[in-house]
Order: C-alpha cells, then sequence, then structure tokens
C-alpha cells in the first residue's frame, strides 16, 4: 500500500512538473517569441487585423563573426480599402489619399460609389510612412488592414538557395514554400497557431500534451551556413566578370568547406527577387541548376581518374605513357583537345596539358570493374543529400557498358554525367583526405520548445586514401604552379590546388559543335584546404577555354577569401 501511495505521489508530481514546463515554454514563447505579434495586436484598436495572421519562421545567414543576419522572415503589410457607405465626399477623400499614394482614380471612384458594400480594397502593401498618412487624415470610410508578409532582405542575394513562399496552387488560398529552403524545410518554417489569441491553457485541457508538444516542437528557425559577405562576392563575381562578360547563358558557383560539406555560399546567374517573384517572367530562373541541373562535366573529372589509379597503384605521379595525341577505341578517334601527340610524358602532364588519351591510359590499367568501383565510389550516381529539393542524380549507366569507349570516354568527364553539387563533393574528397562528405545549407535548427537541432553528417565514407589525397593534392598544386596559364596564377605564400575542364554540351542527344560548359574547381591551401570552389559557365562566346573564362573569376574569389578568413600562409 505504502509504495502503491509513492507510486501515486510520484505520478503526481510529474504531472505537476510536466505543465509548469510547458506554462513556462508557453511563457517564454509568447513573450520572446512572439512578442511582436502581440505588439501588433495591441495596435488593432487603430488599424483592423486579418481573420488569420500569416506567420512563418526565420532563415538566417551567419557572418564569419557568428553573427546571425536575416534572410527570410516575416514584417507587416498593410492593405489599404474602404467602407462606401461611411464615404461623405468621394472626390476629396481620393484626392486626399492621392497626396500620400498612388492608385487608380477612376477605379476609386467606382468602388466608392458602390453604397451598398461595406468594403471595397483600394491597395496592398502599404508601408510604414503611408500608414502613419492615411491614418492621420481622420477620414470616415477608411480601413487599414494589418497583416504580416514573408520579406527577403537581401532582395536577389541567395535567392535560389532561400526560394519564396508562394500559394500552394490549388484552391486553398494557404501560403507555403516554394523553391529552396523555403520548400525543403516548409514543415518546420510553417506556424501551425497563426492565430495566437486562442487559448493556452484550451489547447493544454484540450488536446493531449503529447500532441501539444508535437504541434509546437516541431517549429523552429533555420541558422545556415551561408556566410553573406562571401555570397555577395560570389554573387558579383558571377555577374559582372563573368556572365556579362563573355555573353553567356548562365554562370554558376559554389563554395563549400571540404572537410565538413558547409556551403559558404551557392549562387547562379541570371537570379530573380524572391520579393517580387510573381513578376518574372522567365520562371526558370526559380529552379537551382547547381542541384537539379546534370550536366557532362569535362576535364575537371581528369583528377577523380588519375587519383582513383593512384590509389589502385596502377600509376604514380611519374608514369609515363606514349601519347600519340589520339586513340582508335571501338573504331572510333579520340583526340587530346588540339589533337596533337607529346610523345613520352609523365602523368603530371595529363593533368598539366589536360590530355585525353592519359586519363584513358590510367582506365585501361584500372580495368572496367575497378573503374566503375571508384566513379561509384565517388557518389557520381546517386544522391548527395543535400538539404535542398529537387536533387537530381547523375547519370553513369555508361559505365554497366562492356563497350571500351564508354569507360575511355568517361575518364576524362564526358558520356557521364552529374550535378555540379555531386561533383564538388566528389572533388571535395581529393582535399580533405580521401571521405566523401555530406554537403548542406543548415547548420542548425532552433526550435520553438526543446533544444536546438545541429547538424549531424552521415555516414561518410573513405573513397581513396590519406596519401593518395596528399599526393594528388600535389600534383594539382603543379598544375597551378608551372602549368595553368603559364604558372602565372602561382601565389608566393599560398598553395592553390585546381583543374579546368570544358565540355561539348548535348543537345538532343548529340554532342553540340557550338555550345560548351566551362568549368573550374580548385582548392586552397592545397594541404589543409579551407575552401573548395566550383564555377560554371554555359555558353560563353568570345573564348574556347575555361582556363580563359575562369581563372580570373576563381582568383578574385580565393584572394578575397584568403583576406576575408585572415588564412595564415602555408608556403
Amino acid at each position: 500500500m505504502k509504495n502503491r501511495k509513492l507510486h501515486n505521489i510520484w505520478f503526481l508530481n510529474t504531472g505537476v512538473l510536466i505543465v509548469a514546463l510547458l506554462l513556462l515554454a508557453k511563457l517564454w514563447y509568447l513573450q520572446i517569441n512572439k512578442g511582436e505579434y502581440y505588439k501588433n495586436l495591441a495596435e488593432s484598436k487603430y488599424i483592423a487585423s486579418s481573420r488569420e495572421t500569416f506567420d512563418r519562421g526565420t532563415i538566417f545567414f551567419v557572418e564569419k563573426s557568428g553573427r546571425m543576419i536575416s534572410a527570410a522572415t516575416v514584417v507587416p503589410d498593410y492593405v489599404l480599402a474602404i467602407d462606401p457607405t461611411k464615404v461623405i465626399n468621394k472626390e476629396s477623400l481620393a484626392d486626399k489619399l492621392l497626396q500620400i499614394i498612388k492608385f487608380d482614380k477612376t477605379d476609386f471612384i467606382t468602388r466608392a460609389s458602390r453604397a451598398h458594400d461595406q468594403y471595397e480594397e483600394v491597395t496592398k502593401h502599404l508601408s510604414e510612412k503611408e500608414v502613419s498618412g492615411i491614418r492621420a487624415l481622420g477620414e470616415k470610410g477608411i480601413i487599414l488592414e494589418k497583416n504580416k508578409k514573408r520579406f527577403y532582405p537581401g532582395g536577389k542575394t541567395s535567392a535560389q538557395v532561400l526560394g519564396f513562399v508562394a500559394s500552394d496552387g490549388g484552391n486553398s488560398a494557404m501560403l507555403t514554400g516554394r523553391y529552396g529552403l523555403e520548400r525543403y524545410y516548409n514543415e518546420t518554417l510553417t506556424r501551425s497557431g497563426n492565430d495566437d489569441s486562442s487559448s493556452f491553457f484550451a489547447d493544454l485541457f484540450l488536446k493531449p500534451a503529447s500532441s501539444l508538444l508535437f504541434d509546437r516542437g516541431s517549429e523552429g528557425d533555420l541558422i545556415t551556413t551561408i556566410e553573406p559577405s562571401v555570397q555577395g562576392v560570389l554573387e558579383r563575381v558571377l555577374e559582372d566578370d563573368v556572365l556579362k562578360k563573355y555573353s553567356a547563358t548562365s554562370a554558376g558557383g559554389i563554395i563549400m568547406n571540404p572537410k565538413t560539406g558547409e556551403i559558404y555560399a551557392m549562387a547562379t546567374v541570371p537570379s530573380f527577387d524572391p520579393n517580387n517573384f510573381s513578376k518574372e517572367k522567365n520562371q526558370a530562373v526559380f529552379a537551382n541548376p547547381l542541384v537539379d541541373g546534370v550536366y557532362e562535366m569535362g576535364s575537371i573529372i581528369k583528377p577523380l581518374t588519375i587519383a582513383a589509379g593512384l590509389d589502385a597503384g596502377v600509376i604514380t605521379s611519374a608514369t609515363t605513357y606514349d601519347d600519340k595525341g589520339f586513340r582508335i577505341v571501338n573504331t572510333k578517334r579520340i583526340a587530346n583537345y588540339d589533337g596533337k601527340a607529346r610523345g613520352v610524358v609523365p602523368m603530371q602532364e595529363v593533368l598539366n596539358q589536360s590530355l585525353n588519351t592519359g586519363t584513358m591510359f590510367v582506365e585501361e590499367r584500372l580495368g572496367k570493374d575497378r573503374f566503375r568501383k571508384y566513379f561509384k565510389a565517388y557518389g557520381l550516381g546517386e544522391e548527395t543529400g543535400i538539404d535542398l529539393p529537387n536533387e537530381s542524380v547523375g547519370d553513369i549507366r555508361n559505365l554497366e557498358s562492356p563497350r571500351d569507349i564508354e569507360y575511355a570516354t568517361a575518364s576524362f568527364g564526358q558520356g557521364i554525367s552529374m550535378t555540379p553539387i555531386a561533383t564538388i563533393r566528389a572533388l571535395a574528397s581529393l582535399a580533405n583526405g580521401g571521405v566523401l562528405v555530406t554537403p548542406h545549407v543548415v547548420k542548425r535548427t532552433e526550435y520553438n520548445i526543446g533544444p536546438s537541432r545541429e547538424f549531424v553528417p552521415g555516414s561518410e565514407r573513405r573513397v581513396i586514401k590519406k596519401e593518395t589525397s596528399d599526393e594528388i593534392s600535389r600534383m594539382l598544386t603543379v598544375v597551378v604552379d608551372k602549368a595553368l596559364l603559364g604558372g602565372t596564377l602561382k601565389m608566393e605564400h599560398y598553395s592553390i590546388a585546381a583543374k579546368t575542364g570544358t565540355a561539348q554540351l548535348v543537345d538532343a542527344g548529340e554532342y553540340s559543335e557550338t555550345d560548351y560548359l566551362h568549368t573550374f574547381f580548385g582548392y586552397f591551401p592545397s594541404y589543409d584546404p579551407k575552401f573548395i570552389i566550383l564555377l560554371t559557365l554555359k555558353n560563353p562566346r568570345g573564348e574556347a577555354y575555361a582556363s580563359h573564362t575562369l581563372s580570373a573569376p576563381f582568383m578574385q574569389i580565393t584572394k578575397f577569401l584568403l583576406n576575408y578568413y585572415e588564412i595564415p600562409p602555408d608556403r
């Protein structure tokens, strides 16, 4: 009996503790998280509120100092309407309002003349200043409704990463995340209790505690890995020094930590302003081709082939082969980019001079099965797991073919396709000691109730040995120091590992003779990299090779990052 009483007391105390914790959580939620809401509600004696108040979680960028910057938030949004039954002088009221805001006077007079209506909307999206001016008129028949809207303080900044909020497209007027983080984390950002005037105590007694905690506990804010200054530099370089300079169709870039997968910046131009997405004529810019676009990447894939050969022990950097300028494979002639023969050359020259015949030589030494195994291990035929919607999967089905030619072309990045995000993930394994990381844009989710959740990497698998990573990094550093643009990109105090690529684009199943994809990847410092960068350029005009279109932009970004993050010299 005594044990039973103790059990009952323990059960009662536990229940009281749970209720107390719920009350404390609600107090915090009301005072801190929803303080602005109730401030707005207090104004309702002056301005009418809509029946349902829109609310949504905040998305933050994070500066290198750790300071959070709002990237997507909710701000007041005012609607001006009139009650025609209370308007005394339509002409006079219209003239007074026109001194503050712009609207169609004829339409206003028509609406104000509808004597049996009590509500006619005039215009939306008024500023606080305009509202103050209208309120000061003291005119009868004016209705000011205070709602909320989604607002992106940075405008175009990181638009494809953020996405936007819009109607779900059905009969419902409910707003939902469309594209980007807004879509991927829609359940976290959506607020289930838009009308917080409902009693918490009613919820507490009418709903099970577990249900209440689940409803509110799954709601939160996103703390991203995007650094706004880095994002801004990437976008400016892509827009001014790449897209416009070469009259290209599009340009893109990713800046990532090769050891953790944190993405500091991701951008594609042309872009759009999510605050005015409805005015965008080309809706294709809403998508993120760095995640959902699939391309044949060309010669930036060569380091993956060389690294596989090094890792398997079938070559060293000093291994030589006789370059005749071309090879005949399955009756097809496959040549170097210039068709020229170099004679007997070591593997270092395969990277220095981007020799197709050299990677074909390595692929043959590996053999089909081992070559296929390495390329699948790099994750080229699978999703990366990035926390952005619509991720596509690369097509490496040619590596299941019995024909030699499919493997020969794959060795230098043609005949197989992949997304830019999968490409930078694979290339990061060369930089970080040989493991495959998970690219991600959100580093932490801060929930309204309960502890925050940090990003936890998935099962990161080893692709190549640490020694192989060191050796391919050394070889790619030689490319920059001695070969790329004649060694003019070499930095005296910093080592940089890099490689360019130029690939024919596929059009209707055939390789185009006029359209090309230029690519450039690099990481630095070479042997303890803090950053890896991938740049893409579609259909540039005036230059044939990526070494001429993307080297200078890459170096601009590299020098900015070294200075901005105060990276110490490594040589």
